[in-house]
């Protein structure tokens, strides 16, 4: 019984080995992912129990929870991103678009609106 696996041996067989600097490029880019998703949980944290903020107690679970949720989307569509990207450039096709960035943007779109109603209302 084969364990399942994001990337299989028969995609690492498949098509031909890209140059070795896209490789290390595509794993950066996971990594810049990784580090942005530790970050939004950093703030998460900060916001609901470090920084004496003067703000509605709904308002601040409302922020660190959306940091925290956002932090999670980004964990579990990276990896996800990293293997098609691979994968795509193995078989020579175009790289697949990716909905991380839209996704990060509007996220933190929202938490900006969230800290600037806790500015101002109280």
């Amino acid at each position: 019984m084969g364990r399942p696996s994001l990337f299989r041996r028969r995609d690492a067989a498949e098509g031909e080995e890209p140059d070795y600097r896209f490789t290390l490029a595509n794993e950066r880019t996971f990594l810049a992912w990784i580090r942005t998703s530790l970050a939004l949980v950093a703030g998460a944290v900060a916001v609901l129990h470090l920084v004496p903020l003067d703000w509605r107690a709904e308002l601040k679970l409302v922020v660190g929870l959306a940091l925290t949720a956002l932090a999670v989307i980004i964990t579990i569509y990276a990896p996800v991103r990293w293997v098609r990207v691979q994968r795509a450039m193995r078989l020579g096709q175009p790289l697949p678009m990716s909905a991380l960035p839209v996704i990060t943007t509007i996220g933190i779109a929202i938490v900006c609106v969230a800290v600037l109603l806790g500015n101002y209302w109280r």
